[in-house]
């Protein structure tokens, strides 16, 4: 059993090989990557979906790059900026990045994949990082996790305990995050440049 199941129930079989590919982190962080790719590559975009498109997958990369500099994994408990909306910014903003670059896209598919990808490799990745992080803060995170839903905010008037602000080189440190920015900028660029030219303009 992986790190990640070692303490859930053991299972066998099919069971088990299923449920530690959803546990792999490695596999969830590299097709999630990867498919900002190929639903970048593989567009028909029209500009009607193109653009509120690219403003979502823009919020969410944002979103990413604001949550990312708030966090030290394992060693400090976030709670204030968007930590006191949400429980985990990090996945909140990769939803929206998916759902942006698959409405950029232009076509059905990559609303299945994405849909696929999210339900067969969140719901997991949510239920291991509670479970470390109750392990490792125990009481403060409980009554963190009371008040503050794991991925839709209720408000955006959340209050946490405001014990640290946004740093650039937490967000450069936790996940190379400027890098995910320009990667993902990069791709958003590649969409805008596939879409067809305006009667006239050429």
């Amino acid at each position: 059993m992986g790190n990640r199941t070692s303490e859930l129930p053991e299972l066998t079989g099919l069971a088990h090989i299923i449920r530690e590919m959803r546990y792999h982190e490695f596999s969830r962080q590299f097709i999630g990557i990867l498919l900002i790719a190929v639903y970048s590559y593989w567009a028909a975009p029209v500009e009607s979906l193109f653009w509120p498109g690219a403003v979502i997958a823009l919020i969410g990369i944002l979103f990413r790059l604001y949550a990312s500099g708030f966090v030290i994994k394992n060693k400090e408990l976030a709670t204030s900026g968007p930590y006191a909306l949400v429980r985990h910014p990090l996945y909140t903003g990769n939803i929206l990045m998916f759902a942006g670059y698959s409405l950029a896209n232009g076509q059905l598919w990559p609303w299945l994949v994405t849909a696929f990808f999210l339900w067969f490799w969140y719901p997991p990745a949510i239920e291991y990082e509670d479970r470390k992080l109750n392990k490792i803060f125990g009481e403060r995170w409980q009554e963190w996790s009371r008040r503050t839903p794991a991925l839709i905010p209720r408000s955006v008037a959340g209050v946490g305990d405001q014990d640290s602000s946004w740093s650039f080189a937490k967000s450069l440190k936790q996940n190379i995050e400027p890098g995910v920015v320009v990667y993902s900028l990069f791709w958003l660029w590649w969409l805008w440049q596939q879409l067809p030219a305006l009667p006239g303009s050429g």
